[in-house]
């Protein structure tokens, strides 16, 4: 042994979303000149800064090093202790490897959030909402859910389940039946507000508005068609009962005829007969060398051309392509603690590439629960709207909002408007697929390292903002907050469940060099 350690304090408690510094003090107990390196090992290491990173003692001197903990204000940082360590490598006598441990507490923060799927619903006798429960927090979560009008009590509820526990990062479904204590039977549909509430000891409830349209048991069109069949069947009965059919004798006609036989017959006339169709004009030129006088035949309609125009989502049959390249450059750098390290063709949907995309999908899907359904969109191992939304997004993993300035120009440009143009797009033309085919490319330059091109956010870039929000019935602020960046780390798309369809003539391009 030829350090010594001690960390100060050795243990200490941080609040998620901030940072708290601890102090390693390293002394060279040995006789020669040694240089140190420092390694943050366990759990919290993604949340540790050690600075500086290598310290150099003669023998007998002490060095300090601080290490920083920043943990996210997520999910991820679980409350309470947790064990941490800091490896210290000799540079002279590697053998001599330690490791100094500590502990740290994160504290407990809460972080609801509801919303009802669909937030209007209809129905004659009853409507059935859901409501969506999200933990965003870092403790689990006990509530109870309740329901009440904004009116005058015109619904009666029906909630199951009533009470809900909900880890950390996870969801909860709750199924609503909403029952109107009087039938409408005739007459125009009624909007009727209620609300939900989650409901926790210690904190005020949280409102959840919703909208129920209650219909008319006989609606308007259905009166209007019942009387226009009543009124012709009264009318068709008073016809058949006043109609008299005439009567007809055989007497005038046989006198008539007897009368005729009398008089001398007249030669019938004979009518000049019509040829039932023109002759057809002869198709022959004559002997002179004219034409026949026959009508052009109209030339023939040419047919579209046909493009060929791959489908959504993305599978194994597919040529290898840019996209399938992006994912593969994702993987490999890690996106939801999936990677992709086997070896693999660039820019093709093959075996390894599908393991390590299905691993996403499926983590993601675990992390955010009934909100996340990357597999059921696009299917596993398929690359569709929603995973490369997802895919996309998972470069903003630690951000809890991106800013943009107009008059700024800023690397993460190029990122946001992919991850907005698959989100919003349920259909791809020409426009579409050149602007992500060009953030594609600068993305896959930045995962390689080579670097991130700066642009500065358009007009058009908030204006897509404001659209994607508009999906989730989100107030359309045009900014990258918080609730929208969720949403696209979650795959939400433009349609969901729909494949989406591809215009672009260009479709699939080709993978990078």
């Amino acid at each position: 042994m030829t350090t010594w350690t001690s960390l100060e304090p050795a243990s200490t408690t941080v609040d998620p979303g901030s940072s708290t510094t601890v102090r390693l003090r390293l002394r060279n107990t040995g006789d020669v000149v040694d240089e140190y390196r420092f390694e943050p090992v366990g759990d919290v290491a993604p949340y540790v800064s050690v600075e500086p990173p290598s310290i150099r003692l003669f023998p007998g001197t002490t060095g300090i090093v601080e290490l920083t903990f920043a943990p996210p204000r997520t999910p991820d940082a679980t409350a309470g202790p947790h064990p941490y360590g800091v490896r210290i490598l000799p540079t002279e006598h590697p053998e001599t490897t330690t490791v100094a441990e500590g502990n740290i507490t994160f504290t407990t923060f809460m972080e609801v959030r509801a919303e009802l799927v669909p937030q209007t619903v209809k129905g004659r006798f009853r409507g059935r909402p859901k409501l969506a429960v999200d933990n965003l927090g870092n403790t689990a979560l006990t509530a109870s859910i309740g329901g009440g009008d904004k009116t005058s009590g015109d619904l009666s509820y029906e909630i199951f389940p009533s009470n809900v526990q909900i880890q950390p990062g996870r969801a909860a479904f709750v199924d609503a039946t909403l029952k109107p204590r009087q039938i409408t039977w005739v007459g125009q549909k009624q909007e009727r507000p209620y609300e939900l509430s989650v409901r926790r000891s210690g904190f005020e409830p949280l409102p959840v508005n919703g909208t129920y349209v209650q219909r008319s048991l006989l609606p308007l069109w259905m009166m209007t068609t019942l009387s226009l069949l009543l009124a012709l069947t009264i009318t068709g009965l008073v016809l058949w009962f006043t109609y008299k059919a005439p009567v007809r004798t055989l007497a005038q006609p046989k006198m008539e005829q007897a009368a005729a036989a009398a008089l001398p017959e007249e030669p019938p006339e004979q009518p000049t007969q019509k040829p039932t169709q023109d002759p057809e004009p002869s198709e022959e030129p004559d002997a002179s060398g004219g034409g026949g006088g026959g009508e052009e035949k109209p030339e023939e309609e040419k047919e579209e051309e046909k493009v060929e125009r791959g489908p959504l989502p993305i599978t194994s049959e597919d040529k290898p392509n840019l996209f399938v390249q992006f994912a593969q450059a994702r993987l490999v750098v890690g996106a939801g603690g999936c990677k992709l390290t086997a070896a693999h063709t660039v820019g093709k949907l093959d075996d390894a590439t599908q393991k390590a995309l299905k691993c996403f999908q499926e983590s993601n899907d675990s992390k955010y629960g009934a909100f996340s359904q990357l597999g059921k969109n696009d299917g596993l191992g398929n690359l569709g709207r929603s995973t490369m939304t997802a895919l996309l997004a998972s470069h903003f993993v630690a951000a809890k909002t991106v800013p943009l300035d107009a008059d700024v120009a800023s690397p993460e440009v190029p990122w946001v408007r992919n991850v907005l143009l698959w989100g919003t797009q349920a259909e791809i033309d020409d426009g579409d697929l050149a602007i992500t085919v060009a953030c594609t490319k600068a993305n896959i330059d930045y995962l390689r390292g080579q670097g991130q091109l700066k642009e500065k956010p358009s007009k058009g870039l908030f204006n897509r903002i404001k659209e994607y929000q508009g999906l989730f019935v989100a107030e359309k602020t045009g900014a990258m907050d918080e609730t929208t960046l969720n949403k696209t780390k979650l795959g939400w798309i433009n349609g969901q469940d729909a494949p989406g369809t591809v215009v672009a003539k260009d479709w699939l391009p080709a993978p990078m060099d």
